[in-house]
This record gives structure tokens, sequence and C-alpha cells, in this order.
């Protein structure tokens, strides 16, 4: 916004100060004209004052010396209410510097700088901290933003080599089998696919522009385990479902979506025989929740705390058929902090891993939450 200049907030608290020192100078000698002067003149008594009264009845000290007087005492008091309020005013407005300086930073694209400004607390100092803090948030968002961008890249340059690679054999092969060129340039394909709408899923769950309505939690789940239980019967594999109605407010397709993802990383990252996945939902006092645990190999806490980040894959990456694009847990977590809610994961101590989404529970018909 382009404004016109005006004063400085240091300039506007001295001439604050110099006026305000100027007014009580002013009524203090008004006061001492016409109670103690006029007083003196016309014999009243006043209590403890007989000295200064003496000199004030003196035919030396009259109108004329009293107002050169006042005009000399308005005088040091307008110089030193400029000097002194410009001095306060400085330390005053210190912190207020140093926070500017920190936001010229920032703009300046140094987000590693802090204020860190030392003191008691007060106004300025809960504002250094709060600057602090946003600092902070924005270095770990934009570092989370450069290191998802350097991933995609490089998930969607890995098709885009491999198609590249496919179809320079297949010119300079002339006996190169047509069939099996066009299915390997379709599967490489479909994952581009994949990968680009997960991403566009993922920034549409960012922005949160989507409608909400009442969800039931149990039914998502029961229509997720439908939808993978061909994916589970080819591994081998058990689902087993439970729980409670559990009734939230959001977005039906994005709920979808994060139970989806959860029961096919539960199938896809498990044991390659006889394993297991359970789906469970529940309702608390403030909050519904839906928990997806399978059997597995043992996994770290260390591990276990990196496995939301966009394109991980558990101990290892995979690429078979039903690997994903590697953004399943990503996903979720987008989803959830759009909806108001709070991903948790856990290592299962006999291996697998353990993820439990809670979201709000929707007001019941009282507007209370049920």
């Amino acid at each position: 916004m382009d404004r016109r200049p005006g004063l400085s907030v240091r300039l506007k608290l001295t001439l604050s100060y110099a006026g305000f020192l100027m007014l009580a100078g002013g009524l203090l000698l008004a006061v001492v004209w016409v109670f103690l002067l006029r007083n003196s003149r016309s014999g009243a008594f006043v209590p403890n004052l007989s000295g200064l009264l003496r000199i004030f009845d003196s035919a030396a000290f009259g109108p004329r010396v009293f107002g050169s007087v006042a005009a000399a005492v308005m005088a040091f008091l307008l110089v030193f209410g400029l000097v002194g309020g410009w001095i306060l005013a400085g330390r005053m407005l210190a912190p207020l510097t140093r926070i500017t300086e920190a936001t010229r930073m920032a703009t300046n694209g140094s987000l590693s700088h802090r204020i860190r400004l030392p003191g008691r607390g007060d106004e300025f100092r809960e504002l250094a901290d709060a600057f602090d803090t946003m600092l902070a948030q924005l270095e770990a968002h934009v570092a989370e933003q450069r290191r998802f961008g350097a991933n995609a890249s490089h998930e969607l340059r890995t098709p885009l080599a491999i198609s590249k690679a496919l179809l320079d054999v297949a010119r300079t092969d002339p006996n190169c089998a047509t069939g099996e060129l066009v299915d390997r340039l379709h599967a490489v394909n479909t994952r581009a696919v994949d990968l680009t709408e997960a991403l566009l899923l993922l920034s549409r769950a960012d922005r949160r522009t989507f409608p909400r309505e009442p969800v039931d939690l149990s039914l998502l789940a029961e229509e997720a385990t439908e939808t993978l239980l061909p994916l589970a019967e080819k591994r081998s594999l058990t689902i087993a479902t439970s729980g409670d109605i559990a009734p939230a407010t959001g977005s039906r397709a994005l709920l979808l979506q994060v139970t989806t993802n959860l029961v096919h990383n539960a199938i896809v990252h498990n044991l390659s025989e006889k394993g297991t996945v359970w789906v469970t939902t529940s309702v608390h006092p403030q909050t519904v929740a839906i928990t997806v645990e399978n059997t597995g190999e043992k996994l770290t806490r260390e591990l276990v705390s990196t496995l939301a980040e966009p394109f991980q894959r558990g101990t290892e990456r995979m690429h078979n058929d039903h690997a994903g694009v590697g953004l399943g847990l990503a996903i979720v977590t987008t989803i959830t902090q759009a909806h108001d809610g709070t991903l948790t994961l856990t290592p299962r101590p006999d291996g697998g891993l353990r993820v439990t989404v809670e979201l709000p529970a929707a007001p019941g018909p009282s507007g209370r939450m049920v």
C-alpha cells in the first residue's frame, strides 16, 4: 500500500512527552499564580507556606517578574521534554527496531535469523517471540516444500526416462515385440498418471477448498475394505473390520481417500504370508477415530516418524505393481490436517504399524458432540 510520508513514531512520542510536560508545567504555574500569588496579595493565610508567601508579597516580585520566570521555566521544560522524550522514546522503541530489521531480513529471504529479544515479558517481547515462532514455521515449511519439489521432480522424471529408454530401444531394434513394449509403456504411464493425480489431490486438500457434509467413518472403512479385498486375497492376507458408528464432518471423497490409503498401505507393507490387517473405528467424548493396524516387519520409532513425509516407503523403496507413488501417508496427513484432525503412527511391538486418524466428532441434533 502506498502511503504518504509522515512523522516517525519516535518523533511523535517525543512531541507527546514534551507536550505533556509543558502542559503539566503550565498547570503548575497557573496553580502558583492563582492560589499562591493572589492569595498572598489579598492577605489570605496558606498553611506551611509563609516563607514562600513573603517572597511573593515583596514588591520586587510582581506579575511581570512572575511572567518572565514562568516563560523561562516553560522554555526549560520544553527543552528538557524534547531531549528527555527523544532519549526515552528511543529506548522504548529499540525492540521495535530489532523486529523491523528481522522483518526486512525475512523479506529478503533470510528465514534463519531470530530476534531473541532479551529481558522480561512485555508487549514488544511477546511480539518478538511470536515473530520468531512464525519464522521457524516458515523456515520449516519452505524446507519441506523444497524437499517435496525435489522429490516430486525425481519421481516424475523416472517414468519419463523409462519411457524414453523404451522408445529408443524400440526405434533401434526392428525385432522388438510391440505388445511387450506397449504393456511396459502402459505401466510406466499409469504410474506417472497416478503420481500426478496424487499431487493434485494433495494440493486440493491443502487448500481446504472442499464441501463439508456428515460422514460415517465406519461406512468408509467398510467401503475401502471391500474395494481392496481382492488385493488382500491375492497376497493371502486377512482383513478384519470392527468398531462403532463414528460420525464426523468433512469431505466424503477425501476421507474415503484417507481410509483407502491406510488400508492399501497396510496390505502392501505386510508379511508375505498369513498377514493380517485390522480396521477399527471408535468414538470418544469430543472426537471419532479410525485405526488401521497391520502385521509386518518390526519398525523403529525413528523410521516411523519419517513415514508421513512425501515419497517415503518404509524400510526400502518398493517398485512393484502396488507400491504406490510414495504419497499415501503424506496425503493422509494433509487431508487429516485439513479436517482439523490428528494423525498418529505407532510401531507395533510384534511388528507392523498402527495408524490412527482422529477427527472432531460431528455435532448431534442439539449441537452437542456425539
